[in-house]
């Protein structure tokens, strides 16, 4: 089998991290792994495969003998790399929200629109996490019978927003479970034992950024432009695990029974669904674990055409790295990883629409 020559570029962040473990349990085929991050953490050791490897500060020649660079080190990071790692003949898997909704660069949840990676031209967006399991679990009904509307409501763990808002949790906790008072410094107001309807900024619209990610992020994902989407987007006081209530309209009636056949065979999809023994995905449970959990499945008695769910995913896995490593995956298993040299000029207009200089 080919090997390939890997980069992670913010290869100490938690997402970064997690791509080693991904990389490591599915047996991706390496040849050589490369670690970059900021100058903050450069020289630091990590282990991949049983080897220890020195993290070293990323620039612009860190991608001279890279088939592949997965990214998380946010959008900064990425609008002024990722091109310059995709003219060096890289093909570049990132992470951030840089290029997600840039009509040239595919946006790709491989259960839902895996064909969309053959017109990479270099760089290929991971999608939120939030939209990520989302549509994994309603791409399988919307194929049946085509979705018209979702009104979904999120409860998003730290973890998103990284280590140091992990930290925070726990600080706090300790704090007013001592009686004492906490200062935040990772969000705006107390975490602990608190719930925050404000993740990224807030738009002109009322809506946060984060919410309206997943407005656009899902018609692009799905190729369905006429579907209507409105989220509230909530952080709470979990580590790990992003849990959203999802209203869908459909264009015909469905069936909680039909719904649960579809996603009992749906890839990437575990129907967790019993109430009578109180069985539905938990973030508790779902923490460490590959799939998109689905419980609650019910008539909406709002809407003759709606149902209800329950939709739990790991955020870290599935909603950032495994989805990316299950991108390089199949461009592996489909040759889908063009030479640098016939996209230079193809990615010099990306960048340069990005406002990056080369």
């Amino acid at each position: 089998m080919k090997q390939y020559r890997v980069a992670i570029v913010g290869a100490t962040g938690l997402v970064g991290q997690e791509f080693i473990k991904v990389l490591e349990q599915r047996h991706f085929p390496m040849e050589s792994i490369s670690l970059f991050a900021s100058d903050r953490s450069a020289g630091r050791k990590m282990y991949v495969t049983h080897r220890e490897i020195e993290v070293r500060e990323t620039m612009a020649e860190s991608f001279r003998d890279v088939d592949i660079a997965l990214f998380s080190a946010g959008a900064e990071v990425s609008r002024y790399f990722s091109p310059i790692a995709a003219q060096s003949g890289a093909v570049v898997i990132d992470n951030s929200a840089a290029f997600r909704m840039d009509p040239t660069v595919p946006l790709v949840v491989p259960e839902v629109n895996v064909e969309d990676i053959r017109w990479h031209r270099g760089i290929i967006a991971n999608p939120n996490c939030s939209t990520i399991q989302m549509v994994v679990a309603l791409y399988p009904l919307h194929r049946v019978n085509p979705i018209k509307r979702i009104i979904v409501s999120t409860y998003q763990s730290v973890s998103g927003t990284g280590s140091a808002a992990m930290e925070e949790l726990t600080t706090q906790t300790r704090q007013v479970m001592d009686g004492q008072g906490t200062i935040p410094h990772v969000y705006p107001h107390q975490i602990a034992f608190n719930i925050l309807p404000e993740i990224d900024v807030f738009l002109d619209n009322g809506y946060t950024k984060e919410e309206w990610k997943m407005v656009e992020e899902t018609r692009k994902i799905m190729h369905a432009d006429d579907i209507a989407v409105s989220a509230t987007c909530a952080r709470v006081p979990v580590f790990i695990g992003h849990s959203e209530a999802v209203n869908v309209e459909f264009s015909e009636p469905m069936s909680p029974e039909e719904a649960r056949r579809i996603l009992a065979q749906a890839p990437g999809v575990k129907v967790l669904d019993d109430p009578v023994i109180s069985l539905y995905p938990q973030p508790w449970s779902a923490a460490g674990t590959d799939e998109v959990f689905v419980g609650r499945i019910r008539r909406d008695a709002s809407h003759p055409r709606g149902l209800v769910m329950w939709i739990v995913a790991d955020n870290l896995r599935k909603g950032a790295a495994l989805n990316a490593v299950q991108i390089a995956e199949e461009m592996v298993k489909r040759d889908w990883l063009h030479p640098g040299g016939e996209r230079s000029e193809k990615i010099r207009t990306i960048a340069n629409s990005h406002g990056d200089a080369l």
